[in-house]
């Protein structure tokens, strides 16, 4: 089996993705989506961007390697009767099913950057991007201090090394390195822009309850539990994320959870 597609098959995503809605709709709120645009999102999950672009009247096809994933989002859509949205499998590296130039816009939040083959991801959303269409990536940063990077750091410290020729996803959040993928896909380093922006994680219950959540449900802190487990360090993990989680809740209401992270913004201009 795919080792990517196991993994966010693992667990159940949907579980994390309802404590990241609110940031995603106010991200898609800031893309200029007008009635009628075509809109890929790539790695989509079960719509966490997606949804929200079909709401602004976008015709949008939502790709994710995971079918739990996508069996989740086409759910979600037809629970709000959106009729301008359809999910379906598709692997990132290689998008053969969707035709060159088939979108004005490419989005791909937290999703594509954990593809395993970076340069066929760039070359991939460049060919299916229209001429004067735009590619819209969110990648999480390495060493980044904020929630995530924190999370898939602590996390890899307790897991075996990754197979020879593995590429972090995290080198998705290094501007260099957007522009030498999208460089070779055929796109100036003038078209391309990369901002710092801040994507909140909301929850109705506590940190360390978030911990739980993570744990039980999202593949990466669910495979470094597993090898912890075999390393009699379960303890040492629970506790460093239950830290992590505490230390950078902002909200002020006890039992609640807002956990802000810092993003990579990228912007191309097809």
């Amino acid at each position: 089996m795919n080792p990517n597609k196991e993994l966010w098959e693992k667990g159940d995503f949907t579980k994390l993705a309802e404590t990241m809605r609110e940031s995603g709709t106010n991200l898609v709120a800031k893309l200029g989506i007008t009635p009628g645009l075509d809109v890929l999102d790539l790695g989509c999950g079960d719509g966490t961007t997606a949804i929200p672009s079909a709401r602004l009247g976008a015709n949008v096809s939502g790709v994710d390697i995971a079918r739990n994933l996508v069996a989740a989002g086409n759910a979600r859509a037809k629970q709000e009767g959106l009729t301008n949205i359809s999910f379906r499998e598709g692997d990132a590296c290689d998008l053969n099913e969707l035709k060159d130039q088939s979108f004005d816009l490419v989005v791909s939040i937290f999703g594509a950057m954990f593809a395993p083959r970076p340069f066929d991801v760039a070359k991939e959303m460049t060919r299916v991007t229209r001429p004067g269409g735009r590619i819209v990536m969110g990648n999480w940063i390495p060493g980044d201090p904020t929630l995530v990077a924190q999370i898939l750091k602590i996390s890899s410290s307790y897991t075996p090394p990754p197979p020879e020729g593995f590429i972090s996803p995290m080198t998705w959040g290094v501007e260099s390195n957007v522009i030498e993928r999208f460089g070779a896909a055929g796109i100036p380093a003038d078209r391309i822009s990369c901002v710092r922006d801040t994507y909140v994680f909301d929850a109705p219950f506590s940190p360390t309850e978030f911990v739980h959540i993570f744990r039980t449900y999202y593949g990466p802190t669910m495979n470094a539990f597993a090898a912890a487990e075999k390393n009699g360090k379960t303890a040492e993990l629970q506790q460093e994320l239950e830290d992590l989680f505490n230390s950078q809740n902002r909200s002020p209401v006890k039992g609640i959870s807002s956990i802000p992270a810092t993003f990579l913004l990228v912007t191309v201009n097809r």
